[in-house]
């Protein structure tokens, strides 16, 4: 189980996009990877089709999850998170700096 999840924003902590914040589109688990708007850019050659008139185009491409720290809501810094338990034995995130669940 990973401690980001998707819709999750992100901080990117090594690599070249040091420094940068986004939002998660989607994990990769079996890779350990996660796909982060605007993040790790890369250059794709596309074919012309039918719907794209094709060239050098700019897309996303996986960043490893070890690379990337969650950003609390509340506090807006980059956390380390905390595994808690509810009354009903629901296992939530918790910020280590401020307390707040993050959901």
């Amino acid at each position: 189980m990973y401690k980001i999840k998707r819709n999750d924003t992100v901080i990117v902590r090594t690599g070249r996009d040091k420094g940068k914040k986004g939002e998660v589109k989607k994990i990769y688990a079996s890779s350990g990877r996660a796909l982060v708007e605007k993040v790790n850019l890369v250059k794709k050659h596309v074919r012309p089709s039918q719907q794209s008139p094709g060239g050098v185009m700019e897309r996303e491409a996986p960043i490893r999850i070890s690379n990337l720290q969650l950003v609390c809501p509340k506090c807006d810094k980059a956390i380390r998170v905390k595994f808690d338990s509810l009354e009903d034995g629901e296992k939530v995130r918790v910020c280590r700096k401020c307390g707040e669940m993050i959901l």
